[in-house]
């Protein structure tokens, strides 16, 4: 008995990686806000015909939970759910709230996440049908869903968004709908996420009042980075950083990481970098 016990805690200090990585899997919650570049824009070698293999291999690399993605027209959606691994969305077009124009989509990994019941908005007067707000150049739109998370059974909201390139007031009144709508369709006070392209950097007055009731994770996370998320397509030079991830009611953020790495052999998947950050119930 005294040789098997032996045995058992010699096991244990040579392979410690073995109950550590057990744990990790099941706290983590890895989610990821991701600008995929409108498919039918003039890019060149990168556009989207050339480049969706390399957006492919990264969300089948990178495995998040969930993601949004920003500009995705219908058929880079298709992509997307045939062709990554164990993928579904939800979102509208925003030009007609069916199919047509960009959609704000939430992707969710089958395996891991369930989607309980999810809504579109328009950042404008009238959010409940196609609309453009306030001073915005485009149609805008929030998309939310209420999910569980299969592995340790927390539900939680998720909401992702693109701010007008143009239209400061349409930033800041949009972000103002969006804040609300969160205090609104979350009584319960679940952990909230909210992904998006703001189109504007971390120190814009646009994010005062959203600040006060979320945080970025690029700020909180134990492991971090500050490097820049809109690429332009260029390497020579640092863009700025515009794609974000905010939480409220996670217990910690373990990881907030920009995702650089070529796949597919394609320089760029997108003219912004992913941003994915694993969250803690």
């Amino acid at each position: 008995m005294k040789r098997i016990i032996l045995f058992a805690l010699a096991a244990l200090v040579a392979f410690p990686q073995i109950g550590a990585a057990k744990k990790d899997k099941s706290e983590g919650l890895k989610v990821m806000t991701y600008n995929i570049r409108y498919g039918s824009a003039d890019d060149g070698t990168n556009k989207w015909d050339y480049r969706w293999p390399a957006t492919i291999e990264m969300l089948n690399d990178v495995k998040p939970d969930v993601f949004g993605v920003q500009e995705a027209l219908d058929f880079q959606l298709t992509h997307v759910k045939e062709f990554a691994d164990n993928y579904n969305f939800v979102g509208v077009g925003r030009e007609d709230g069916k199919s047509d124009g960009e959609h704000m989509a939430i992707f969710w990994n089958k395996k891991t996440v369930k989607v309980v019941k999810w809504g579109t908005f328009w950042l404008s007067e009238t959010p409940e049908k196609p609309s453009m707000g306030w001073d915005a150049a485009c149609f805008r739109t929030a998309t939310w869903a209420l999910m569980k998370d299969k592995k340790t059974g927390n539900k939680f909201y998720f909401v992702n968004t693109h701010l007008d390139h143009v239209g400061k007031e349409a930033r800041k009144l949009g972000l103002k709908l969006i804040v609300d709508r969160i205090a609104d369709i979350n009584p319960e006070g679940y952990p909230m996420v909210l992904t998006g392209d703001f189109n504007v950097t971390s120190d814009d007055p646009c994010l005062v009042d959203l600040d006060k009731v979320m945080t970025s994770t690029r700020k909180i996370a134990t492991k971090t980075d500050s490097k820049g998320t809109f690429n332009d397509w260029r390497k020579d030079r640092e863009g700025p950083v515009i794609d974000f991830i905010y939480v409220s009611g996670f217990s910690s953020v373990l990881e907030c990481q920009t995702i650089t790495k070529e796949y597919a052999k394609k320089p760029f998947i997108s003219d912004h970098y992913p941003v994915m950050s694993v969250l803690v119930f």
